[in-house]
């Protein structure tokens, strides 16, 4: 990847900035996410990853499901 973005006429456009508004989240500040647990007998567990405070249409589209064997703490991969 060269740092660069596209516009919507897919013309070069100037190197983006990361956000420096604290209301944004960031490494000094990463989102809040809440972890649900889906156990079955048959096949893998499976975790749900989604922002807490969501609700209906907005959770749906702000979640996402993987094997639980594939979720690792955050702090061991640093």
């Amino acid at each position: 990847m060269s740092g660069r973005t596209r516009s919507a006429d897919d013309s070069p456009s100037e190197p983006r900035t990361p956000s420096t508004d604290p209301a944004q989240p960031g490494r000094a500040h990463p989102p809040t996410l809440e972890l649900v647990l889906v156990k079955y007998a048959d096949r893998p567990d499976r975790c749900t990853i989604h922002p807490p405070d969501t609700t209906g249409i907005e959770r749906m589209s702000t979640w996402i499901s993987v094997d639980r064997s594939l979720v690792v703490d955050a702090a061991s991969m640093r």
